[in-house]
């Protein structure tokens, strides 16, 4: 199953990075995860989201067709 991280970092400058993992479940996603963020991330890292991605191909349109 595929997974976006997204972790900011930057202190008072925040920004984010977004990348995608694919593990078996989010335990797995986030020791992937884990071992793929910069080092440079890393070390100023505050927050660290994931969640399912979702292919935007497969995403239903709610709107007005």
């Amino acid at each position: 199953m595929n997974f976006q991280v997204t972790v900011r970092y930057g202190g008072h400058r925040q920004r984010y990075h977004l990348y995608v993992v694919d593990g078996a479940d989010a335990r797995e996603a986030l020791a992937i995860a884990a071992r793929e963020m910069p080092s440079e991330i890393a070390a100023e890292a505050d927050l660290v989201e994931i969640r399912i991605a979702v292919d935007p191909d497969a995403r239903q349109y709610l709107g007005e067709p």
